[in-house]
C-alpha cells in the first residue's frame, strides 16, 4: 500500500479490512482519476475505538493548547491550498477560480476563526452560586457531503476539535481525495493520534454503521433531508444528539423598491454558483407582477451569460435528476425562457443554465429542491403574498430581501421562516450562524453557535458564603 492510499486510523494510514473500492470521477470528462477504499463497519469500528481512547487526553487539554493545532492546521491549509483547489476541481468540476477563491478559501477562514474561537469562548462561568461549564460532548461522527467537499468537513471538525471532542469523518464518496488531503494536513499540523480519524466508503455502509455506533457520542450530518430524517431516526433511538444541515428552497424576495437589475442579477448569479449545487441557494425568485415580465427578461439574459461558466454537475445520476425535474417543469406548465433539459455537451455532466417563468407555488419545481443550475421565478401580488409563497415549503434553510432600504427589508426577513437571510446582497459572513428552520435541518454550524452544538453543560453548585 503506498503512503496515503488507505483509512486513516489513530495517526497512522492503514488498509480497508475488504477489498473493495470507490472509483473517483471527473464529472468534466468522466474520466476515472483515482480509488478510494470502500470502508466497512468493521473500519468504522475501529476508527471510533481509537477516537474513544484518544478523548480523555484531548478533552483535557486547555482550550489554548486546542487553538495552537487549529492555527497549524489552519496554515497548512493554507501552504497546500493549490493543491487541495486543483483536486477540488478534478473530483467535483468546479472551474478552477471558485474552487481556489471558495472550496478552499473559505475553510481556510473557518479554520482559522476556529482557532481564534477556541483561545477566547467562554467555556466556564459563574451563575450565582454555581459554576457553569461547557464540556466536550465526546467522539463525534461527522458526515459530509459533496457539493463543498472541503468545507463542509472544516466547518464540523474544526468546531469539534475547538470543543476538546475527537472526530470519526465519513466523506462523501464522489469527493474523497479532497478528504484525504485533508487527513494529511491534520497529521503535519500535529493533531495528536486517534483525535481525527477518516474512514471513507458508501453511505449505507460506512455512514450507517458510524451514525448508529454505540461509541459516538454526536452525529452530525449534512446532506438530504430524508437521509437526515433516517439519521435522526437512528440517534433518537439512543439518545444521541445530532446535527443535521439539510435541504432548501431557499426565496429571494424582491420588493417594489428595490433596484431590479441588481437584485435579479446577483440573484441569478447565487443560483448559477457551484452549478446549482447550493442547499443555500436562492432557487425561487418573488417578483411583483407590476414588474415580473422585466425581472424575467432580466433572467434569461443572465442565465445565457453563464452557458460556458460553470461547470458540470456531480456525476450522472445528478445530472438525470436535474434534467428530469426541468423536464417535470415543462410538463407542468412552467414557462421556459433559458436553458432547457438537453445536455449542452457530448462528454461531462453538464446542465443547461435554466430559468423558468409562470411557475406557481405548487409546481413541483417551486417545492422541492433540484441541486442544479435551475431558476424558478414567481409572481406576487402584494407583501402579505410574496410572505406566503416564501413560507410555503417545507425548508427554511436561507434566503434574500431586496429593498429600498435596509429597514424596510429587515422588516420582511424577520417574518420569514428561514434561517439566514442576506439583506440588499449583504456577503457571506462565516462567523455568523448557518442552518435551518423546518426540515432544512436542527442545529447551527459557523461561529460560536457552531462551536456550541459541540458542547454539553454541567453546573457544580456551592454554598452561598
Amino acid at each position: 500500500m503506498k503512503a496515503h492510499d488507505g483509512l486513516y486510523i489513530d495517526g497512522a494510514w492503514r488498509p480497508a479490512v475488504g477489498a473493495d473500492t470507490i472509483e473517483v470521477v471527473n464529472p468534466a470528462d468522466e474520466q476515472v482519476i483515482g480509488h478510494v477504499p470502500a470502508g466497512t463497519a468493521e473500519d468504522v469500528d475501529a476508527a471510533v475505538r481509537a477516537a474513544r481512547a484518544a478523548l480523555p487526553a484531548w478533552a483535557a487539554t486547555t482550550p489554548v493548547e486546542r487553538a495552537a493545532r487549529l492555527t497549524a492546521l489552519r496554515d497548512v491549509l493554507l501552504a497546500r491550498r493549490d493543491e487541495i483547489a486543483e483536486t477540488v476541481t478534478a473530483e467535483l468540476g468546479s472551474p478552477l477560480p471558485f474552487s481556489q477563491n471558495v472550496q478552499v478559501g473559505l475553510p481556510i477562514a473557518v479554520a482559522g476563526s476556529y482557532a481564534d474561537l477556541a483561545a477566547a469562548y467562554p467555556f466556564e462561568e459563574k451563575v450565582g452560586n454555581s459554576t457553569v461549564y461547557q464540556e466536550p460532548v465526546g467522539v463525534v461522527g461527522a458526515i459530509t457531503p459533496w457539493n463543498y467537499p472541503l468545507h463542509q468537513i472544516v466547518a464540523k471538525v474544526a468546531p469539534a476539535l475547538a470543543a476538546g471532542c475527537t472526530v470519526v469523518l465519513k466523506p462523501a464518496e464522489d469527493t474523497p481525495l479532497t478528504a484525504r488531503l485533508f487527513a494529511r494536513a491534520v497529521h503535519e499540523a500535529g493533531v495528536p493520534a486517534g483525535v481525527f480519524n477518516l474512514v471513507t466508503g458508501l453511505g449505507p455502509v460506512a455512514g450507517q454503521a458510524l451514525a448508529e455506533h454505540p461509541g459516538v457520542d454526536l452525529v452530525s450530518f449534512t446532506g438530504s433531508t430524508a437521509v437526515g430524517r433516517q439519521i435522526g431516526a437512528t440517534a433518537g433511538a439512543a439518545v444521541k444528539k445530532v446535527a443535521l444541515e439539510l435541504g432548501g428552497k431557499s426565496a429571494n424576495v424582491i420588493l417594489p423598491s428595490a433596484d431590479l437589475a441588481k437584485a435579479v442579477n446577483v440573484g441569478v448569479a447565487n443560483v448559477m454558483s457551484n452549478s446549482g449545487q447550493t442547499c443555500s441557494a436562492w432557487t425561487r425568485m418573488l417578483v411583483h407582477r407590476d414588474r415580473y415580465e422585466e425581472a424575467v427578461e432580466l433572467a434569461a439574459t443572465a442565465a445565457a451569460k453563464y452557458g460556458d461558466r460553470i461547470g458540470p454537475v456531480v456525476n450522472a445520476r445528478q445530472q438525470a435528476r436535474v434534467r428530469g425535474y426541468i423536464e417535470k417543469g415543462i410538463s407542468e406548465g412552467a414557462r421556459l425562457v433559458a436553458g432547457g433539459p438537453d445536455a449542452p455537451r457530448e462528454r461531462g455532466y453538464f446542465v443547461q443554465p435554466t430559468v423558468f417563468a409562470d411557475v406557481t407555488p405548487e409546481m413541483t419545481i417551486a417545492q422541492e429542491e433540484i441541486f442544479g443550475p435551475v431558476l424558478v421565478i414567481l409572481p406576487y401580488e402584494d407583501e402579505e403574498d410574496a410572505l406566503r409563497i416564501a413560507n410555503g415549503t417545507v425548508y427554511g434553510l436561507a434566503g434574500a430581501v431586496w429593498a429600498g432600504d435596509d429597514a424596510e427589508a429587515v422588516a420582511f426577513a424577520r417574518r420569514m421562516e428561514t434561517g439566514q437571510v442576506d439583506i440588499n446582497g449583504g456577503r457571506f459572513n462565516p462567523l455568523a450562524p448557518f442552518g435551518g428552520y423546518k426540515q432544512s435541518g436542527v442545529g447551527r454550524e459557523l461561529g460560536a453557535h457552531g462551536l456550541a452544538e459541540y458542547l454539553q453543560t454541567k453546573s457544580l453548585q456551592f454554598q452561598e458564603r
